[in-house]
């Protein structure tokens, strides 16, 4: 156990966060170059098929079809389709920036550029807590096992919701008719934020495709955890319903009457 657990560590040191400091280094120089530090979102949605890249191409480790690689499959494509999605978004309007970024402008001013570089370290960290538990599976890997196929079942269906919900909104803001108004159909006449929901799924999915026999999944679980307070009680919901209620008014009070901030349920008549 004690080897493992050095074995774990070292993997966290070597195939996350040294790479993850230099990745989001390289990031702030161009971000600052661009004026535009909104890209660091792209970079670190990115940056967990870069982890499950290094772990699968370049570190020694398990080889053949184990829980890792099917883990890793899974977390690399996850983190394409986040990425790609982000990208589409930010990289396609670099003269404009994300509302947090300019609020971040507008309260450090001239410190902005030191301030971001604290930030980027701070995501590089993140990315190393979200990775641990593919960090897990990779270090203590085994055959695939009936837990793994229901944690990669889990992340498909997650996915699936994140995509459709986004393409449900997507086609709401293209119809001039409805601009100004609340999207409540498809997913989003189940739950306010089919988007997170699917999110935790997703997590929830990597957490048991990160069961081993030593581990036990532990790592995954904290963060399927973790994940779910943050969506719930920080940065997701809270801020989204904020800017929501100031853009949208009294339509949005209104839909939360109506329709549960998470969990989902079928629309009331």
């Amino acid at each position: 156990m004690t080897t493992l657990l050095l074995d774990y560590t070292q993997a966290i040191l070597l195939w996350a966060l040294l790479p993850g400091l230099v990745l989001f280094a390289f990031t702030w120089f161009v971000a600052r170059r661009l004026d535009n530090w909104s890209i660091v979102d792209v970079v670190w949605s990115y940056g967990f098929a870069l982890i499950a890249g290094l772990l699968v191409f370049v570190a020694p480790g398990p080889s053949g079809w184990t829980a890792f690689a099917l883990h890793a499959i899974f977390v690399a494509a996850w983190s394409l389709r986040l990425g790609t999605h982000l990208g589409w978004r930010i990289l396609g309007h670099l003269d404009r920036e994300d509302g947090r970024y300019l609020k971040m402008r507008a309260t450090w001013g001239g410190r902005m550029a030191a301030k971001m570089a604290v930030f980027y370290a701070q995501q590089a960290v993140a990315l190393t807590i979200l990775a641990l538990p593919l960090l897990a599976s990779w270090t203590d890997s085994c055959g695939i096992r009936t837990i793994h196929w229901v944690g990669a079942g889990i992340v498909v269906l997650g996915m699936l919701t994140e995509a459709t919900a986004d393409l449900q909104l997507a086609r709401f803001k293209q119809d001039p008719a409805r601009r100004g108004q609340v999207c409540a159909q498809g997913l989003w006449g189940w739950t306010r934020h089919p988007n997170y929901f699917g999110e935790w799924l997703i997590w929830v999915g990597f957490a048991l495709l990160s069961w081993t026999p030593l581990l036990q999944g532990i790592p995954g679980l904290l963060c399927a955890g973790g994940m779910y307070y943050l969506l719930n009680h920080v940065t997701g919901i809270p801020l989204t319903e904020q800017q929501l209620l100031t853009s949208k008014g009294a339509a949005y009070a209104e839909y939360q009457t109506r329709v549960p901030a998470f969990w989902p349920r079928p629309p009331r008549a």
